[in-house]
């Protein structure tokens, strides 16, 4: 499941802190009570539902049947959770009989007596019926999952114009037992039959096959879906509304995109690597596809990034767009996410994690395969890119480094769902992936999958699996990595000896605890040609003793760019200069740019900022553009040149707009048509970029061509619009910029919040003023967590300001301030 983003608001402040130590406090969040893996007393074997739904009242009614063995030792009880039911019926089956049973229940769990004790192994099976309530429900979500009801009713009275009305459930971590009674644990396997009972003009999904659909009375249909292969039962999924289906083969196998209509010519743009993905993961894991077909569904409202259910994905509207929208789509966004889901099939679907304590072995492998796809589909940089990124999340927030990747003290399962889990886990594994070697990495994988089939799996059985593929001991590695928390923090120093010809590298560990042991390659540059050395380092000092023939020109430590580290790398600019021009990977141009941001006083780091405007790939040219000082003249003038060259012509539409938000930064009427001329991309961030230029040359003009591009605007032209009307002051703006915010995601909004803010300075109406300061104050207290409480509070500090003549709005202000200030 993908579900954590990193707010671009919030960007720069994770990444100041990524040099911290955490505090005492930070290190002390976590519960420490021992987490065990659930014991099993009954087994599930089957799983079948008959339910229909109440639209206005938001109620399913559920029969179930729902067959079990116990595990090893005989019982005569029945532990089921089931979370707010009405609970009418419970009874053995018996022949095609029903015993009706004694039960307690206490609105989490219902405890079934079951009038006999059943030997270990023998099957039976217990009737239920049941209304679900899942609106009534108090339950809390996390900073992952949002909300914790499992199954919801979008829009069913259909009071939202232009909203439509759809059913959908989510499973993980524990929330499908509040719309049918199971053991919602992940080390639970079941086959299912589930039936639903629906308005005949909507079409359902669900896991498995839809084996038949027939009418049910006036103006309903029921669809039968079956799975014939065990699965966990939180990856069970139903999805109920008005979807338009597209549908390809894969080797036999059925693969579909369900759509919204007015987004369903997009479903080949959007969805048409999948069959690609499908032959790639099969051939590069040794183990087919395991499910008997794939579906991917786009859903309205959904409380997370995207769900991996058995056979049938789920996907927040974010992976819906118009042709206009997907101009600007990157890897990083939907197709990431899409690779993601797709890779749970084999690590959390065919093999599930025994435990939230071992959710590694879910999406660790998941998050790895957001690179391996890159690299597969768009080559090594983009696969690099797509790895910094990531890593870069766990490294912005100092209390992930107090969590060891597999957890068994935790407050919460969903704490489980974090950076540590996600990032640092698929970062890990590239790091194995590289020191063992592509073949015996993934006949490890290959291994695992086959010995854990349709079962459960934790990280030993991974480290098994490695270690016969390889024929190594594995256990240094997964102790350090897998079971001890945080990282290395490491300064490289260098000192050439001339009169030995030997490179010195010294390698100081600086984090708390014990050194981490180091396998890495470095790569010594003399006269142009590297030569590479294999190096361990163990200790809290290391100092390397490399041969060269005369003084290196430039010695890369961790030249394959894999380690999970925080450095401090002492070289000088001339050899981050020489890296940038001869190092050859991704990451190499990116230190080096990074570098020389601040010395652009120095011709030299000059020169490789500009060099890095011309970069083979679009993501180094945005970096370089990123890490441009354009309040040095000097930089500015040899910049200029190349900025309008990207702006007006770039193949990278991303490129293009950073460079136009780079050519705004001069204030130089010379750009004034190069802004008009960009006003006509059909790239909304083109647009977007081109107009804040031209409000930075010709506001008057640009508050012309933002009336007329209010009636066709996303994301980044979104922003833009917002900015113009902040700087505009036109208090007349305020209902469409509020209108336009609301209708926005998170990212969207906090895009929108200087010219938000700027134009709420300048709202005199109480009540608007209020409206403004309500949703800062909402934005405060959700993402606190981001640390965007350091960005939003000195602005409502300015709010409060600007209002020194109204105490009414002071006392707003202050609620807000306070606020944001008391949330967690």
């Amino acid at each position: 499941m993908k579900k954590i983003y990193l707010l671009a608001f919030a960007a720069n402040i994770s990444a100041s802190a990524s040099a911290q130590q955490p505090s005492a406090a930070t290190a002390n969040t976590f519960a420490t009570s021992y987490r065990a893996t659930p014991a099993k007393v009954n087994d599930l074997v089957h799983t079948k539902l008959d339910v229909r739904f109440d639209y206005a009242k938001r109620y399913l009614y559920g029969k179930e049947w729902v067959t079990l063995k116990p595990h090893g030792y005989a019982t005569d009880s029945l532990r089921l959770d089931a979370k707010g039911m009405d609970i009418k019926t419970v009874a053995l089956v018996q022949n095609s009989k029903q015993q009706p049973l004694k039960y307690d229940y206490d609105q989490q769990q219902l405890l079934i007596h079951l009038g006999r004790t059943m030997k270990a192994g023998e099957s039976y099976t217990v009737y239920l019926e049941y209304t679900a309530k899942p609106d009534e429900l108090e339950v809390k979500g996390s900073a992952a999952i949002s909300d914790a009801r499992g199954l919801y009713f979008i829009n069913p009275d259909s009071t939202v114009k232009g909203k439509p009305v759809q059913i959908w459930t989510q499973g993980e971590s524990e929330s499908n037992s509040a719309w049918f009674p199971t053991i919602d644990k992940p080390n639970q396997k079941t086959t299912t039959e589930l039936s639903m009972t629906v308005p005949s003009k909507y079409v359902t999904l669900s896991n498995g096959q839809l084996t038949s659909q027939t009418p049910a009375g006036a103006g309903l249909r029921t669809d039968t879906w079956k799975m014939d292969q065990p699965y966990a039962p939180y990856l069970v999924m139903m999805a109920i509304g008005d979807f338009k289906i597209a549908k390809e083969q894969w080797r036999g196998k059925e693969v579909s995109y369900y759509m919204e209509p007015q987004y369903a010519a997009q479903a080949q743009r959007i969805f048409g690597r999948t069959p690609q993905m499908l032959e790639f993961f099969s051939n590069k894991l040794g183990v087919e596809f395991p499910w008997n077909k794939y579906a991917q569904i786009v859903v309205r409202d959904y409380v997370s990034g995207a769900m991996e259910n058995t056979t049938a994905s789920l996907f927040g509207e974010q992976a819906q767009g118009t042709a206009r929208e997907l101009l600007d789509w990157e890897y990083a966004g939907v197709e990431r996410e899409i690779a993601h889901e797709l890779f749970h099939h084999w690590f959390g679907d065919y093999v599930t994690c025994e435990s939230w304590s071992n959710l590694t072995v879910n999406e660790s492998f998941a998050n790895f395969c957001e690179t391996v796809w890159a690299e597969h589909a768009f080559g090594t940089d983009a696969a690099e890119a797509q790895g910094y990124r990531s890593i870069s999340r766990y490294y912005g927030n100092p209390a992930n480094f107090t969590k060891p990747l597999v957890r068994f003290q935790y407050a919460d399962k969903e704490d489980m769902f974090d950076a540590v889990t996600y990032q640092k886990g698929g970062n890990i594994l590239n790091m194995l992936r590289v020191y063992l070697g592509d073949d015996v990495f993934f006949k490890g994988l290959n291994l695992y999958l086959k010995q854990n089939a349709f079962g459960n799996g934790e990280a030993q059985q991974v480290r098994l699996a490695l270690e016969e593929a390889s024929g190594q001991d594995l256990n240094w590695f997964f102790n350090q990595w897998y079971y001890r928390a945080g990282h290395p923090i490491v300064t490289i120093d260098y000192r050439w000896d001339a009169a030995r010809k030997m490179q010195e590298v010294t390698i100081k560990q600086t984090q708390a605890g014990q050194p981490f042991v180091l396998p890495l390659k470095v790569d010594v540059y003399v006269n142009g040609k590297p030569e590479r050395h294999a190096v361990w380092v163990r200790d809290a000092v290391t100092t390397l003793q490399l041969p060269a023939a005369s003084k290196p020109d430039l010695v890369n430590v961790d030249a394959e760019k894999v380690l999970v580290w925080q450095k401090t790398d002492n070289k000088s600019l001339t050899e981050y200069a020489y890296q940038y021009a001869h190092a050859p990977r991704y990451l190499d141009r990116l230190e080096a740019l990074k570098a020389g941001k601040e010395k652009q006083t120095d011709k030299l780091a000059r020169q490789t900022a500009v060099a890095g405007l011309s970069d083979k790939f679009y993501n180094i040219r945005v970096a370089a553009i990123e890490n441009l000082d354009l309040k040095n003249k000097a930089t500015r003038k040899a910049a200029a040149p190349a900025l309008q060259k990207l702006a007006a012509a770039d193949s990278s539409l991303k490129v293009r707009a950073e460079a136009l938000k780079a050519l705004a930064e001069f204030k130089s009427k010379r750009y004034e048509k190069l802004f008009a001329d960009a006003l006509r991309s059909q790239s909304y961030a083109v647009q977007g970029a081109a107009l804040q230029g031209l409000a930075s040359v010709n506001l008057k003009q640009a508050q012309a061509q933002a009336n007329t591009l209010e009636a066709d605007n996303k994301g980044e032209l979104t922003q833009a619009l917002v900015a113009v009307y902040g700087q505009s002051g036109d208090p007349a703006k305020w209902p469409w910029v509020l209108a336009r915010f609301d209708a926005g995601d998170a990212n969207d909004r906090f895009g929108m919040m200087p010219g938000f803010s700027s134009l709420l300075a300048r709202v005199q109406e109480p009540a608007a003023f209020a409206q403004g300061v309500s949703r800062i104050k909402d934005l405060g207290v959700k993402y606190k967590q981001f640390g965007v409480d350091k960005r939003l509070l000195p602005l409502l500090e300015s709010l409060k300001a600007g209002k020194s003549n109204d105490a009414a709005a002071q006392q707003v202000v202050d609620q807000a301030i306070s606020a944001i200030q008391a949330a967690k």
